[in-house]
């Protein structure tokens, strides 16, 4: 009996089992995405919604408002079940249910400063915590944790609260202005689903924080237990977080950019941070610039010093992997700068691709031939996902990049051509490519030794128009001493020196910023420059799809995978700010300025989609590079309609080589 009571329960689970697979793996499909549409709009709120939230089952949406209200809806019916004053007496940024609560409590964060509990059932406020100093911006919770949360909050503070606490008040579990002086604000903040004792946390700046609470809350008990607790010598400096409870991530770009967007009152800031269903990457709106994912897994440094020391033959180099001591991402560390192998070099053989990827890389050459630089990069892309040890197709995508010049494109350039010569270490584009990217990331010391090295390794290029134009750049941006040549020059961590405020930075800091770790995605776009709750989540239980707000009223959708932007709908009539997905099936809510939450699935194909799809996604994307670089009064100006035309999204790119069998450096694909 007991044999066929267990069987009876393995079969039932791995019918359940069998059943969440299929799910996940059907949940969100491109059909559905091609498909995606308005169902309805949700109508209750007078002012700006500015956060939503899905219970558990997935039955229940929780909306708050700037009208200080947070409305229970039955989304599936289209029904406001509940509305209630909360109490706040500012914009609701916020809101929350408490996992193990029966839907019951719902919590709520506000520009009041103020953290607030409620009961639904009663329609009352039972907990009120005013213990932050400036606005409230996420709240966050954590199933293994039933009765904790936490918030994140201007004041730089990341609070945690236990509602089983008789005091009612809060305990500080991180205190940003320890490290980054009293000016740090935190905007967001998320447990990892798979293992609570992870939090992330996304501040003002490109650095986006991971910690191990459990870590910190054995290091402060150790503190209060130890003899010593209360005796510091002056060398006995007390550390606010344990080694090891903190990992930073940062696109590898941004430090050095920095200056030149603070001179052009450009914010960088995370808006948004969630981990993927099974936690084990991070996804991050920055604020001023796009969204990035990281891989928590397979981690990878910054590649801005990074150069093949010499060629290995084809046995040592596997995906891009060597086992030599002093490789990061199968790229030899140089302590001098850029250094290339010794003597002239013989091009390795390509293997052929495969004909439909023949094709797609003719096509993606095409469109490169017609100076369409996205839609070379996304067939580019598309066969990188198919075939990613092909060393030409990443060669061809750094050209791509570099043309279309984009916030970001250079640096996607040079880790293509790290990536390529890591592959074929003898690549000749892969290797000029380089220089030029060095040059155009303002490492100009850097730029002239890899392109010397270049010379000395392709002697039969030294001398072509494109080496000629790159060595007349550098040598001017050298004779000019400029600011940023200068920095660059100077001693020290270059990713650190481009922060601001250095007085204000601790030295547990520095030493974090310069262990961060580099993004593996980039998803271009969208634009997040006018406000700072802006979303961007994973879509799917498979994390299929990314999507994320933006301020030109729509939002964009983009395979996880390839980068590729797959759909653009517009959500709102100014700015969409918050996606948040259903946790089992293809629906997506929605809000922005716009008074009202509308829902988005998948239409019958009998149903003529509505107006509300952006046709041109490539254009849609274009204007929002321009609105991103704007200043105050352009951005003003395109909100009323207006075209600019003084800056461009394309055009003339840095100089490539052309196919190697032809001797010369010129601009195009092989």
């Amino acid at each position: 009996v007991l044999f066929a009571v267990v069987t009876v329960a393995l079969v039932c689970f791995m019918q359940e089992r069998g059943a969440l697979g299929f799910e996940r793996h059907y949940h969100v499909t491109d059909p559905f995405i091609r498909r995606l549409g308005l169902e309805a709009e949700l109508q209750g709120h007078s002012g700006c919604v500015n956060c939503l939230e899905w219970n558990e089952k997935g039955d229940l949406l929780a909306s708050g408002s700037d009208d200080q209200h947070t409305i229970v809806w039955d989304p599936l019916h289209h029904k406001k079940l509940l509305s209630m004053h909360t109490g706040h007496t500012a914009n609701i940024f916020s809101v929350k249910f408490l996992p193990h609560s029966g839907d019951r409590i719902l919590i709520t964060g506000a520009a009041d400063s103020k953290v607030h509990v409620h009961d639904l059932t009663v329609k009352e406020t039972i907990h009120m915590f005013g213990d932050h100093t400036n606005r409230v911006k996420r709240i966050a919770t954590a199933p293994m944790w039933p009765n904790t949360f936490w918030s994140a909050a201007e004041d730089g503070l990341i609070r945690q609260y236990d509602l089983r606490e008789n005091s009612k008040r809060s305990e500080v579990l991180i205190d940003l202005t320890e490290y980054c002086g009293q000016l740090v604000e935190a905007k967001c903040l998320t447990v990892n689903p798979q293992d609570n004792n992870y939090l992330a946390v996304g501040a003002s700046g490109p650095f986006v924080r991971l910690y191990d609470i459990r870590m910190i809350h054995n290091h402060r008990k150790s503190m209060k237990q130890s003899p010593s607790a209360g005796v510091h010598t002056f060398c006995d400096r007390q550390k606010p977080l344990p080694d090891g409870a903190a990992q930073y991530y940062v696109a590898g770009h941004l430090p050095v950019k920095l200056p030149d967007y603070n001179n052009r009152l450009r914010v960088l800031v995370a808006t948004y941070v969630t981990f993927s269903p099974d936690g084990t990457e991070l996804l991050v709106n920055m604020g001023g610039e796009q969204v990035y994912l990281f891989d928590l897994t397979y981690k990878q440094r910054p590649y801005t010093f990074l150069l093949p020391k010499k060629c290995h033959t084809s046995g040592e180099v596997q995906n891009g992997k060597t086992s030599t001591n002093g490789v990061s991402n199968g790229i030899h560390l140089h302590s001098n700068g850029f250094r290339l192998s010794e003597g002239r070099a013989h091009v390795s053989p390509q293997v052929e691709l495969p004909p439909y990827l023949e094709r797609i890389k003719q096509q993606a050459n095409e469109a490169f031939a017609c100076q369409l630089w996205t839609q070379a990069i996304q067939l580019y892309s598309k066969a990188v996902q198919k075939a990613p040890n092909n060393a030409m197709l990443y060669g061809n995508r750094a050209a791509a990049y570099m043309k279309r010049k984009w916030d970001g494109d250079h640096y996607d350039a040079l880790r293509d051509c790290l990536k390529a010569i890591s592959l074929n270490p003898c690549h000749l584009k892969a290797h000029f490519r380089l220089a030029r990217c060095l040059f155009e990331l303002k490492y100009v010391a850097e730029a002239l030794e890899c392109l010397d090295d270049f010379k000395g390794k392709f002697p039969e290029q030294a001398h072509s128009s494109a080496c000629d134009a790159l060595d007349r750049d550098i040598n001017a941006a050298l004779f000019s001493k400029s600011d940023n040549a200068e920095d660059k020059k100077g001693g020290g961590p270059i990713r650190l020196r481009a922060t601001g405020r250095k007085d204000s930075i601790s030295e547990d800091e520095m030493v974090l910023r310069e262990r961060s770790y580099d993004y593996k995605f980039r998803y271009c776009g969208h634009c997040n420059t006018t406000t700072d709750i802006k979303e961007a989540n994973f879509f799917g239980s498979n994390a299929q799809y990314i999507v994320s707000g933006s301020d030109d009223g729509s939002f964009f959708i983009w395979e996880k995978e390839t980068t590729n932007l797959v759909r653009v709908l517009q959500g709102d009539e100014s700015i969409v700010n918050c996606l948040q997905p259903h946790p089992s099936y293809c629906f997506l809510a929605t809000s922005g300025i716009d008074p009202v939450v509308r829902l988005w699935n998948p239409r019958p194909e009998s149903e003529t989609l509505n107006g509300r799809v952006v046709v041109d996604m490539e254009g849609a994307s274009q204007a929002n590079q321009r609105r991103m670089n704007a200043d105050p009064l352009e951005v003003m100006l395109l909100n009323m309609g207006y075209r600019i035309t003084g800056l461009t999204s394309g055009g003339a790119g840095g100089s490539d080589d052309e196919d190697s069998s032809e001797g010369q450096v010129q601009c195009r694909p092989s």
